[in-house]
């Protein structure tokens, strides 16, 4: 029972010391993520339209 106090306590002392990032860079990181989404997504499309071009012209 001992170990099981010490562990929750120790949960406890560690979630005080989390560094929660603030709202304006939350907002920074999560546009940088949607951005980089649609970038790659746009990059991925572009490239299966090539491939599936020159699968035509080849086959």
């Amino acid at each position: 029972m001992k170990k099981i106090k010490a562990f929750f306590k120790g949960i406890k002392q560690e979630s005080k010391m989390v560094r929660w990032p603030s709202a304006k860079s939350m907002a920074k990181y999560s546009g940088v993520v949607l951005f980089l989404m649609v970038f790659f997504g746009v990059y991925f499309y572009g490239l299966d339209l090539v491939f599936t071009f020159v699968k035509g012209l080849v086959g």
